[in-house]
Parts: C-alpha cells; sequence; structure tokens
C-alpha cells in the first residue's frame, strides 16, 4: 500500500480556514431568517387515529409540526376535527415565530379533521395559496388469488 504522507498545516492556515467556515455559518443562518421562510409548506396527514401537521419551508426543513397526540387528546378524539382545529391553530402561532406568512397545503388521508385543519391555517392569519390532495391512491390493486381446483 505504501507510505502515508502527513501534510501539515500551519496555526495561519488554519486560522484562515476557521474564519472562513465562521463567515459561511453566519451566511447560512441570515438567509434563514424572516425573510427566508417567509412561504411554507404545510402537509397534513389526516388518518382515522390522528392528525399529524408539519409545516416545513420551500426546501422541506421542519419549521414546526404538532400532533392531536401531543396536544393532549386521548384514543377517538385525536381523529376528531376539534382536535386537528387546535392542532393547525398551534402550528400557525409556531408558523408566526418562524416568519411565515403565506403556505401550501399539502392534505394526505381519510380522516375527519381534513377540511377543519385548513380552515383552522385560514382562521388564524395564514395566507393559504393552493391546497392540493395528495392522498394515495392504489392502482390495479394486488394480485388476485389462484383459481381454485377440486
Amino acid at each position: 500500500m505504501g507510505k502515508k504522507r502527513v501534510i501539515k498545516q500551519t496555526a495561519e492556515e488554519l486560522a484562515r480556514e476557521g474564519d472562513a467556515l465562521v463567515a459561511k455559518r453566519a451566511a447560512v443562518s441570515e438567509g434563514m431568517g424572516r425573510a427566508g421562510a417567509r412561504r411554507g409548506i404545510v402537509h397534513i396527514l389526516a388518518s382515522y387515529n390522528n392528525t399529524i401537521i408539519t409545516l416545513t419551508d420551500a426546501r422541506g426543513a421542519v419549521l414546526a409540526w404538532s400532533s392531536a397526540g401531543t396536544m393532549g387528546f386521548k384514543g377517538t378524539k385525536k381523529a376528531t376535527p376539534f382536535a386537528a382545529a387546535r392542532v393547525a391553530e398551534t402550528v400557525v402561532e409556531k408558523a408566526k415565530r418562524a416568519g411565515v406568512e403565506e403556505v401550501i397545503v399539502l392534505v394526505k388521508g381519510v380522516g375527519s379533521g381534513r377540511e377543519s385543519a385548513i380552515r383552522a391555517l385560514a382562521n388564524r392569519g395564514m395566507n393559504v395559496t393552493f391546497i392540493k390532495d395528495i392522498t394515495p391512491i392504489p392502482h390495479n390493486g394486488p394480485r388476485p388469488k389462484k383459481v381454485r381446483r377440486v
């Protein structure tokens, strides 16, 4: 395999690299401020058992999330429209703190909290620009059973 070469850097070169890294991190965190996160995407997952709402930025990085279970609802009450509205209210509060004003809503699932969550988002001051249903729909289905031979 041969000998490995070890390249040593001087203290001055290390300091320059460190300064460049700090400047890069500052630029990235500065871009994530109010102006960078003005628009967001709200993902609503409404199942028969729970309602989960996630707020992301345009790249998909999570800014805030909440669910009916984390709000304290238990059992069948988690899947109610009231619980979904309460979850949406908490996500809107977190979104305002993050500086998000305008959202696109993507709804997935067949639960009863779908519409009430969207209404709660709009009523709490979020500017909803687009609503899309992304519920997965099976096509063709599973393979049929073999023909029974007697």
